[in-house]
Protein backbone atom coordinates (compact mmCIF):
# COMPACT_ATOMS: atom_id res chain seq x y z
CA UNK A 1 0.00 0.00 0.00
CA UNK A 2 1.33 3.61 -0.91
CA UNK A 3 1.80 6.64 1.72
CA UNK A 4 -1.27 8.20 -0.84
CA UNK A 5 -3.84 5.41 -0.36
CA UNK A 6 -3.44 4.94 3.78
CA UNK A 7 -6.33 3.61 6.20
CA UNK A 8 -7.79 6.46 7.90
CA UNK A 9 -10.57 5.14 10.57
CA UNK A 10 -12.37 6.07 12.62
CA UNK A 11 -14.78 6.47 9.37
CA UNK A 12 -18.24 8.87 9.23
CA UNK A 13 -20.47 8.88 6.98
CA UNK A 14 -23.81 11.19 7.60
CA UNK A 15 -27.14 12.59 5.67
CA UNK A 16 -29.80 13.95 6.01
CA UNK A 17 -33.96 11.98 6.32
CA UNK A 18 -36.68 13.72 4.88
CA UNK A 19 -39.58 14.36 7.66
CA UNK A 20 -41.59 11.79 6.58
CA UNK A 21 -41.62 8.65 8.17
CA UNK A 22 -42.13 7.06 4.76
CA UNK A 23 -38.20 7.87 4.00
CA UNK A 24 -37.81 5.69 7.19
CA UNK A 25 -37.52 2.34 5.49
CA UNK A 26 -35.11 3.39 2.90
CA UNK A 27 -32.79 5.09 4.97
CA UNK A 28 -32.04 2.38 7.72
CA UNK A 29 -31.68 0.04 4.88
CA UNK A 30 -29.06 2.96 3.97
CA UNK A 31 -27.38 2.02 7.39
CA UNK A 32 -26.97 -1.30 6.98
CA UNK A 33 -25.70 -1.13 2.83
CA UNK A 34 -23.38 1.45 4.21
CA UNK A 35 -21.86 -0.89 6.76
CA UNK A 36 -21.37 -3.84 4.11
CA UNK A 37 -19.79 -1.83 1.98
CA UNK A 38 -17.30 -1.08 4.29
CA UNK A 39 -16.77 -4.63 5.05
CA UNK A 40 -17.71 -4.59 8.58
CA UNK A 41 -17.30 -7.98 9.94
CA UNK A 42 -20.49 -8.94 11.26
CA UNK A 43 -23.17 -11.59 10.96
CA UNK A 44 -26.32 -11.47 9.59
CA UNK A 45 -28.26 -11.01 12.61
CA UNK A 46 -25.89 -8.78 13.46
CA UNK A 47 -26.63 -6.20 10.50
CA UNK A 48 -30.61 -7.47 11.03
CA UNK A 49 -30.15 -5.64 14.78
CA UNK A 50 -28.38 -2.90 13.33
CA UNK A 51 -31.75 -2.40 10.75
CA UNK A 52 -34.15 -2.75 13.78
CA UNK A 53 -31.60 -0.10 16.19
CA UNK A 54 -31.69 2.34 13.20
CA UNK A 55 -35.34 2.27 11.98
CA UNK A 56 -36.22 3.06 15.88
CA UNK A 57 -34.24 6.01 15.92
CA UNK A 58 -34.91 7.18 13.10
CA UNK A 59 -38.42 6.45 13.51
CA UNK A 60 -38.64 8.18 16.68
CA UNK A 61 -37.20 11.21 15.16
CA UNK A 62 -39.37 11.95 12.73
CA UNK A 63 -42.54 10.99 14.35
CA UNK A 64 -41.49 13.04 17.36
CA UNK A 65 -40.30 16.25 15.76
CA UNK A 66 -42.35 16.08 12.46
CA UNK A 67 -38.85 17.58 11.00
CA UNK A 68 -35.64 16.15 9.04
CA UNK A 69 -33.36 14.27 11.10
CA UNK A 70 -29.59 13.49 10.29
CA UNK A 71 -28.17 10.09 10.51
CA UNK A 72 -24.56 9.42 10.73
CA UNK A 73 -22.81 6.03 10.91
CA UNK A 74 -19.04 5.21 12.18
CA UNK A 75 -17.08 2.59 11.69
CA UNK A 76 -14.37 2.60 14.60
CA UNK A 77 -12.96 -0.37 13.48
CA UNK A 78 -13.78 -1.33 16.89
CA UNK A 79 -17.05 -0.58 16.91
CA UNK A 80 -19.99 0.39 14.80
CA UNK A 81 -21.64 3.41 15.54
CA UNK A 82 -25.57 4.75 14.13
CA UNK A 83 -26.74 8.28 15.34
CA UNK A 84 -29.21 10.26 14.79
CA UNK A 85 -29.53 14.27 15.10
CA UNK A 86 -33.14 15.80 15.70
CA UNK A 87 -34.39 19.27 16.12
CA UNK A 88 -36.11 18.32 19.60
CA UNK A 89 -34.10 19.07 23.32
CA UNK A 90 -36.61 16.47 25.03
CA UNK A 91 -34.73 13.02 25.70
CA UNK A 92 -35.89 10.08 24.70
CA UNK A 93 -38.33 7.90 26.70
CA UNK A 94 -37.48 4.89 27.30
CA UNK A 95 -40.62 4.01 29.41
CA UNK A 96 -42.75 0.82 29.16
CA UNK A 97 -45.96 1.05 27.12
CA UNK A 98 -48.75 -1.45 28.60
CA UNK A 99 -49.56 -4.53 26.99
CA UNK A 100 -52.35 -3.12 24.90
CA UNK A 101 -50.15 -0.29 23.40
CA UNK A 102 -49.04 -0.71 19.80
CA UNK A 103 -46.10 1.84 20.09
CA UNK A 104 -43.85 2.46 23.03
CA UNK A 105 -41.20 -0.03 23.15
CA UNK A 106 -38.79 0.86 20.31
CA UNK A 107 -35.88 2.16 22.54
CA UNK A 108 -36.68 -1.18 24.94
CA UNK A 109 -35.42 -2.68 21.65
CA UNK A 110 -32.84 -0.71 20.89
CA UNK A 111 -31.53 -1.52 24.65
CA UNK A 112 -31.70 -5.12 24.24
CA UNK A 113 -29.89 -5.48 20.57
CA UNK A 114 -27.31 -3.05 20.83
CA UNK A 115 -24.13 -3.34 22.87
CA UNK A 116 -24.54 0.30 24.03
CA UNK A 117 -27.26 3.36 23.67
CA UNK A 118 -27.53 6.47 24.85
CA UNK A 119 -28.16 10.48 23.98
CA UNK A 120 -26.99 13.80 24.91
CA UNK A 121 -28.12 17.09 24.23
CA UNK A 122 -27.01 19.66 21.81
CA UNK A 123 -27.41 23.39 20.80
CA UNK A 124 -30.08 22.30 18.33
CA UNK A 125 -31.62 19.68 19.51
CA UNK A 126 -30.31 16.24 20.67
CA UNK A 127 -28.50 12.98 19.40
CA UNK A 128 -29.40 9.40 20.08
CA UNK A 129 -27.09 7.13 19.76
CA UNK A 130 -26.29 2.84 19.84
CA UNK A 131 -23.39 0.80 19.01
CA UNK A 132 -22.68 -2.84 18.11
CA UNK A 133 -19.07 -4.62 18.34
CA UNK A 134 -18.42 -6.88 15.47
CA UNK A 135 -18.29 -10.63 15.82
CA UNK A 136 -15.55 -11.59 18.28
CA UNK A 137 -14.03 -14.03 16.27
CA UNK A 138 -13.04 -11.89 13.02
CA UNK A 139 -9.64 -10.84 13.64
CA UNK A 140 -5.75 -10.59 11.38
CA UNK A 141 -6.33 -10.32 8.06
CA UNK A 142 -10.07 -10.24 7.73
CA UNK A 143 -9.99 -7.02 10.09
CA UNK A 144 -7.71 -5.42 8.73
CA UNK A 145 -9.50 -6.35 5.27
CA UNK A 146 -12.33 -4.24 6.56
CA UNK A 147 -11.09 -1.42 8.09
CA UNK A 148 -9.00 -1.09 4.38
CA UNK A 149 -12.06 -1.27 2.62
CA UNK A 150 -14.23 1.29 5.04
CA UNK A 151 -11.56 3.37 4.32
CA UNK A 152 -11.86 2.94 0.24
CA UNK A 153 -15.70 3.22 0.07
CA UNK A 154 -15.86 6.20 2.43
CA UNK A 155 -15.08 9.22 -0.24
CA UNK A 156 -17.54 7.28 -2.99
CA UNK A 157 -20.71 7.49 -0.89
CA UNK A 158 -23.03 10.07 -2.87
CA UNK A 159 -25.39 13.16 -1.25
CA UNK A 160 -23.06 11.88 1.72
CA UNK A 161 -20.32 13.60 4.01
CA UNK A 162 -17.54 11.34 5.10
CA UNK A 163 -14.71 12.53 7.03
CA UNK A 164 -12.31 11.23 10.25
CA UNK A 165 -14.06 11.91 13.05
CA UNK A 166 -12.62 12.69 16.60
CA UNK A 167 -13.48 9.83 19.32
CA UNK A 168 -17.05 10.27 20.94
CA UNK A 169 -17.89 8.67 24.63
CA UNK A 170 -19.14 5.06 25.09
CA UNK A 171 -22.10 5.18 27.76
CA UNK A 172 -22.58 1.50 29.72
Amino acid sequence: MSPLNTVIVPVLCEWDVEADLGAVPLARREVVQLVRSWGVPITEDAARDVELCADELLANAVEHTGEQCRVAVRWTGVRLRVQVSDSSPRPPDRSTADDAAINGRGLLLVEALAHSWGWYPVETGKVAWFEVAPDQTVTGDARLAALVLAAQVRAEQPGRTCEKEPEAEVVR
